[in-house]
C-alpha cells in the first residue's frame, strides 16, 4: 500500500514520519497556599507598599492629634490651676471665661512653647529620616516629618521667628538646617567661593550683634554670648544623614528627652494667669481704702467678681469700686541689660514692634504696694 493510502486509512505502521509534538511548558511550583512561587515577589511588594501607606496614615492621625489636643488640653488645666484647685472657682471661671478668650489667652503665652516644640519635632525629625531612608520601621518623628506638608513646617519656624525672645533667635538656624537639609555645599560646587560666602554672612551676623556681645562681656554674662555665637556656627554641621549604628538609640533618646523637655516647659505656662491682673481700689464711703490684688472675672451691675492673687474670690459691690490699673506679673520683668540695635533681647520681634508703636509705661504705684 503507498504511504498516501497508509495515511488515508489511519494505520500507524503505515503512516509515515511526522513533525514532533510541540513542548508544553510545566507549570511553575505552587507554593503552600497554593499560590504560585512567580506571584511571591509582587505579594510581598503591595503588602510592603501597604504598609507603608498605613503607617504614613497612622504618623499624620498621631500628629495632627498631638497638634489639636495638647493645646486643649493645657487650656483646660490652666482653669484648673488658676482657680487653686478648688472645684467651686474652676467651675466659676469655666462659666465666665468663653472658648475664644481661653483660645486667644492660649495662643498670646503658649505659642512660643508650641512653636518650640514643632521645630524640635522636624528639626530632629528630618536627621533622623536623613539617616534611616531604607529602613523598614522607622521613627516616629522621622514618620511626621514625611506626612507633614511643607507649608505648616514653613509656618511653624515663622511663628517662632516672631516668638521667641530675641536671645534664643540664634537657635533657628541649625534647627532651619536641619529640618530642611541645608548645607553648605549647596551654596556653590567649589570650596574656595563657598567659604567666602560663609565667611562673609557670618561676619555681617557678627557686625550686627557688636554692640551686644561688648556689653554682655563687660557685664560678665557668658550665656547671651554663646547663645548669639555658637548656634550658627552649628549650623554647617547639623546637615545630612547619620550613621545607622547611632539613629536608633539616639531617635529612642531624642524623643523621650523633647518630651521631658516639653513637660518641663509646659509647668510654667499652665500656672499662666488666663485673665489680666490688675489692683482695684474699693471704698465704703469714707477716707479708708482697700487695694484688692487679683484678676477680674466678670462685672454685672450689682457686684464685681475678683479671683485674689492670695487665693479666694472676691464679691465686690461695683458702686464701691473708686479705681482699678492694669500691673505687669513677675515673670514679665526683664532679667538681662542687653539691646539688639534698640531691641532688648528678651522681646521678641513681635513684642518688640509693639514696643515702638506704643512704649512701656511707668508701673503704677499700687502695683508695687498692693498685696
Amino acid at each position: 500500500m503507498s504511504r498516501a493510502a497508509g495515511a488515508t486509512t489511519g494505520d500507524p505502521d503505515a503512516a509515515g514520519p511526522t513533525a514532533p509534538a510541540p513542548r508544553v511548558p510545566a507549570p511553575p511550583p505552587s507554593g503552600p497556599g497554593g499560590e504560585s512561587a512567580a506571584a511571591e515577589p509582587s505579594r510581598t511588594a503591595a503588602d510592603s507598599g501597604w504598609d507603608q501607606v498605613e503607617r504614613r496614615a497612622r504618623a499624620s492621625q498621631s500628629f495632627w492629634t498631638a497638634v489639636v489636643g495638647v493645646p486643649t488640653i493645657f487650656s483646660v488645666l490652666r482653669l484648673g490651676v488658676e482657680a487653686g484647685g478648688e472645684l467651686q472657682t474652676t467651675l466659676l471661671l469655666v462659666a465666665n471665661v468663653g472658648p475664644i478668650n481661653l483660645l486667644a489667652g492660649f495662643l498670646t503665652t503658649a505659642a512660643r512653647l508650641l512653636s518650640t516644640a514643632l521645630v524640635a519635632v522636624f528639626a530632629l525629625g528630618a536627621v533622623l529620616a536623613a539617616g534611616v531612608r531604607a529602613a523598614p520601621r522607622r521613627p516616629l518623628f522621622a514618620r511626621w516629618i514625611e506626612v507633614i506638608p511643607a507649608w505648616f513646617v514653613a509656618a511653624s519656624f515663622l511663628t517662632a521667628l516672631v516668638t521667641w525672645p530675641l536671645l534664643y533667635l540664634p537657635l533657628l538656624v541649625p534647627a532651619a538646617a536641619a529640618a530642611f537639609q541645608l548645607r553648605p555645599e549647596q551654596l556653590h560646587e567649589r570650596a574656595v567661593p563657598r567659604v567666602l560666602v560663609v565667611a562673609a554672612v557670618f561676619a555681617g551676623y557678627l557686625w550686627l550683634l557688636v554692640p551686644t556681645l561688648r556689653d554682655a562681656w563687660q557685664q560678665g554674662e557668658a550665656l547671651p554670648i554663646v547663645l548669639l555665637v555658637v548656634p550658627p556656627l552649628l549650623a554647617l554641621f547639623v546637615a545630612g544623614p547619620l550613621p545607622g549604628v547611632v539613629v536608633r538609640p539616639l531617635a529612642s533618646l531624642t524623643q523621650v528627652a523633647v518630651l521631658v523637655v516639653l513637660v518641663w516647659a509646659a509647668l510654667p505656662v499652665i500656672s499662666t494667669p488666663v485673665l489680666p491682673l490688675t489692683v482695684t481700689t474699693v471704698g465704703d464711703g469714707s477716707d479708708v481704702t482697700e487695694d484688692i490684688r487679683g484678676h477680674v472675672v466678670t462685672t454685672d451691675d450689682v457686684n464685681m467678681v475678683i479671683l485674689q492673687v492670695r487665693g479666694g474670690v472676691r464679691y465686690v459691690p461695683v458702686d464701691q469700686v473708686r479705681g482699678q490699673v492694669l500691673c505687669p506679673s513677675e515673670e514679665e520683668l526683664p532679667r538681662h541689660q542687653l539691646r539688639v540695635r534698640d531691641f532688648h533681647v528678651e522681646d521678641s520681634l513681635l513684642e518688640g514692634l509693639g514696643r515702638r508703636v506704643r512704649p512701656v509705661h511707668r508701673i503704677d504705684a499700687a502695683c508695687r504696694t498692693a498685696r
